[in-house]
């Protein structure tokens, strides 16, 4: 009767498949200003400017990939299942930790939305 009322929530579990794919949907086309990465020691490093967020393959049995791409080079690619997604406090940006297919290994990235109006 009120469906109307309800809006597009998350998943309450933040470890669930079904939250991973949530994130990863609403990712999907955003517009970065720069990607930084993490070191093992703590610093951060600018790694690619001006991109975007991208989801590929996404179905129904498989979440598909996300992909963080600055010009033509891609960054960072990994599985939307094993991937761990939060966005910051301020919702200027997110940070993606998983298993880089690129580089063969896990990685830390922190992506900044560009700031537009809709």
């Amino acid at each position: 009767m009120f469906r109307f009322l309800r809006k597009d929530k998350p998943p309450k579990n933040p470890n669930s498949v079904e939250f991973k794919r949530w994130m990863a949907g609403k990712l999907n086309g955003r517009a970065v200003r720069y990607v930084l990465e993490r070191g093992e020691d703590g610093v951060d490093v600018v790694i690619g400017k001006g991109g975007f967020i991208s989801v590929s393959n996404q179905s129904k049995s498989d979440g598909g990939d996300l992909s963080v791409i600055c010009g033509e080079k891609t960054l960072f690619k990994s599985k939307v299942d094993t991937l761990s997604a939060w966005e910051f406090l301020s919702l200027e940006g997110v940070t993606l930790t998983g298993f880089d297919q690129i580089q063969g290994k896990e990685r830390t990235v922190m992506a900044y939305y560009k700031y537009y109006r809709d």
